[in-house]
């Protein structure tokens, strides 16, 4: 048909050549022209084609019973015997098409969707049936397949979600959504697609050509709401009727913006709390209502103004977005009940777009009533500090400690002495009035500062108490006469001249003057050229009442020599001079009988030595009683009464120990060394006291120490005559004169002695 419709309008264009033009088809498809000339004419002659068809179409979703007819291939060579055969390969051969092998009629056996193929591609060739010969070679044809609208619009996704900004303007883009038809769009209208909004008006708007949805509404608010459902329709057949549809789901969510300022729900709040909570102890919590969320919904709180803007503040919770009011200085109940202030919330991030819609901030009363606590008393003071003379009577008041009930109720007020604080009971206190009473005498010389603790309770509720520490100063009273600051031991020659100076005396006061002490000092006029050994000496301060007091100063006059040197002085003077009293001087009379008792009880027990003993046999020591008749140490204290250890220590064994103690550990004996100096009784007494107190090899503390030995610290050695010849004519006494003045008198004794036998 389509060869025809060619000639046809090859005829149109060249009609002087229509019957001189032969067209050729090749065996590819295409038309050959074969010219030929006749005379002065160009003829055309058509060479005619092998193969007799048409252009073959097929319609999808073929409904019918039978098969549906596509279209008849016929060879030019077919004469219609019978002799011709088709045969038909390529896509679909056999299956999807069969075609008749006498007539070559052409039929699809199965329903054809073109959404899956939309043309197959085949080849057909005769054969002569008898002898198996091609007639002409295969032609290749092609069979498409005609859309039809069989297919609904599907979008890409089932649900869509999207988030717009509340209050935006009309027109703000929200979404864009796509949908694609199966269909043949360059065939027809039916992949031709058109959008609409099924549901979402008047919020939503989509165009229909671009599926993009835009905010149709103004001041679309998320407080109001905050989420949308928008059905999208998209309809091929460019939206006539007929035309086939698909739908999705848009979800929209309007997104925060701080369009919303914080309200208080109340314009004042109430609350209270004890006048004893502490310092940065939470009173309550407010909260202002803000609609927007997140960062735009923060708020901070801050007291602008009120009378109780010193006694409390308030924090932000950044979690609750609570204000917490809390105690910034301690209430009191008694001096003020209601504390209010004025509470000014805001948001901490403000968009200034929205400063159009009103103040973001608001304010708020809040009253905290102060609730009364039973509280301790309360001093008037801190501390109390008062002084009083160290010769104030007993019973005197020496000052008044104050306390006072803060609550309404003031009840009476107890006072009483820490009497921790009072060991001694020193003083009282009145408890009705506080006044503090002196109950002993005080002494400045023995403590000048009294710390004692007042206590002071409510009479309704001793448990409420309070303490106050009262510091007591006493003042010194000159009460105390001065004396010698030591004791003096003075000398003078015998015909010294007047007016030498003889002795310095000094003095001392345990009273504290104000402007330090100054003493007087005056001889007794019954003295006055110390020709009496008591002469006495008066001292006296400055201060009121004047005290004095009389000592003895014994001034002893010696003999000298000419330089000046004392030679000798009388017994009594050297006595005094030693500083000896009346009671040392008993108490070296008792030790020197001490030592004969000694002596004697260690003779009687050198004759006990020589009697028998009591044990005959050694062997035999069972049931023998041993008795002994001295109180020593034991029966191994043996050497504890060695006369010779009384006359001669240096014969004590340094390495012999005490049996009848095991000692923890050895200490050498190490004996102590003379004296250079002469020293007097009083000085060996104690010497050879330290030496037996810190000797370990000290005889049992039951045994008696004895102190015999003259020592040998002395220039003239012993002189005791124990140990000295019967022949006195031998010794020379003419050292004596070089022993000083103590030695006087006895060397002129035995000097003139020794000279009155030499002549």
């Amino acid at each position: 048909m389509i060869m025809n419709h060619f000639l046809w309008l090859f005829s149109l264009v060249f009609p002087h050549l229509s019957s001189s033009v032969m067209l050729r088809e090749r065996n590819d498809g295409n038309l050959l022209w074969s010219p030929l000339v006749k005379g002065d004419k160009m003829v055309l002659h058509r060479t005619k084609r092998d193969w007799m068809w048409r252009q073959f179409f097929l319609s999808e979703e073929y409904m019918g019973n039978n098969n549906q007819y596509v279209g008849k291939l016929r060879s030019d060579k077919d004469r219609g015997d019978g002799t011709a055969r088709y045969v038909l390969s390529g896509e679909g051969a056999g299956t999807v098409f069969r075609i008749d092998e006498k007539s070559g009629d052409l039929h699809a056996t199965q329903r054809l969707d073109r959404e899956e193929k939309a043309s197959y591609t085949l080849q057909a060739q005769a054969f002569n049936r008898i002898t198996g010969l091609p007639l002409e070679p295969a032609t290749e044809f092609i069979v498409k397949i005609h859309d039809i609208n069989d297919n609904e619009p599907k979008f890409t996704q089932a649900v869509y979600t999207a988030s717009v900004p509340e209050m935006s303007d009309v027109g703000t883009f929200v979404i864009e959504v796509n949908a694609t038809d199966a269909d043949d769009a360059t065939y027809g209208n039916s992949a031709r697609l058109v959008y609409s909004i099924l549901q979402g008006q008047p919020y939503f708007s989509v165009e229909p050509e671009t599926g993009i949805v835009r905010i149709a509404l103004s001041n679309m608010d998320r407080e109001v709401r905050n989420e949308y459902q928008v059905v999208i329709q998209a309809k091929d057949m460019a939206g006539q009727m007929g035309g086939l549809s698909g739908t999705t789901m848009v979800n929209v969510t309007l997104t925060d913006v701080n369009d919303s300022p914080p309200r208080f729900a109340y314009s004042s709040y109430h609350l209270s709390t004890y006048e004893s909570a502490e310092i940065g102890s939470t009173v309550g919590r407010i909260k202002a209502n803000d609609g927007d969320e997140g960062e735009n919904a923060e708020m901070k709180y801050r007291i602008v103004e009120g009378d109780g803007k010193d006694y409390l503040d308030i924090i932000t919770d950044e979690i609750s977005q609570e204000g917490i009011i809390v105690v910034k200085k301690k209430l009191d109940y008694e001096s003020k009940r209601v504390y209010t202030v004025k509470v000014e919330v805001s948001n901490t991030h403000q968009d200034p777009g929205f400063f159009h819609l009103g103040p973001f901030s608001d304010t708020a009363i809040v009253k905290v009533t102060a609730r009364d606590v039973d509280e301790p008393p309360v001093f008037t003071e801190h501390q109390y500090v008062f002084e009083v003379n160290e010769d104030t009577q007993k019973g005197t008041v020496i000052g008044t400690v104050t306390a006072r009930d803060l609550d309404a109720t003031h009840f009476p007020i107890l006072y009483s002495i820490d009497q921790h604080t009072d060991p001694e009971r020193l003083y009282h206190i009145d408890s009705r009035n506080g006044s503090i009473i002196i109950l002993k005498s005080l002494d400045r010389e023995v403590s000048k500062w009294h710390n004692i603790s007042v206590l002071a309770s409510e009479m309704n509720n001793p448990h409420q108490r309070s303490r106050v520490p009262v510091l007591i100063k006493v003042l010194d009273v000159n009460d105390n006469a001065p004396e010698f600051a030591m004791i003096y031991e003075t000398f003078v020659c015998e015909h010294v001249k007047a007016g030498q100076l003889i002795q310095t005396i000094s003095a001392i006061d345990t009273d504290d003057p104000l402007v330090g002490h100054k003493f007087v000092f005056s001889l007794s006029l019954t003295n006055p050229n110390f020709t009496i050994f008591d002469n006495e000496v008066v001292i006296s301060d400055s201060d009121y009442p004047i005290q004095s007091s009389t000592s003895t100063l014994t001034i002893g006059v010696c003999s000298c020599d000419a330089s000046g040197n004392m030679r000798s002085c009388s017994v009594d003077a050297l006595l005094l001079s030693a500083g000896l009293s009346t009671g040392a001087l008993v108490a070296i009379l008792l030790c020197v009988l001490i030592l004969l008792m000694i002596v004697v009880l260690f003779s009687g027990l050198k004759k006990q030595r020589r009697k028998e003993p009591l044990i005959i046999s050694k062997e035999d020591v069972r049931d023998n009683v041993v008795s002994y008749n001295d109180e020593g140490g034991g029966e191994e204290d043996t050497q504890a009464f060695d006369i010779g250890t009384l006359r001669h220590p240096e014969v004590i064994e340094s390495n012999k120990l005490r049996r009848d103690i095991i000692p923890e550990m050895l200490f050498p004996y190490h004996r102590p060394s003379p004296m250079k100096e002469c020293v007097d009784v009083r000085d060996f007494i104690i010497n050879r006291l330290q030496e037996n107190d810190t000797d370990p090899f000290a005889p049992p503390y039951d045994s008696l120490a004895t102190y015999a030995y003259e020592g040998n610290g002395s220039i003239a050695e012993s002189l005791s005559s124990l140990e000295s010849s019967m022949n006195e004519g031998d010794h020379e006494y003419d050292y004596l004169s070089n022993w000083g003045p103590q030695f006087k008198k006895l060397a002129d004794m035995y000097i003139v002695k020794n000279t009155g036998a030499a002549n």
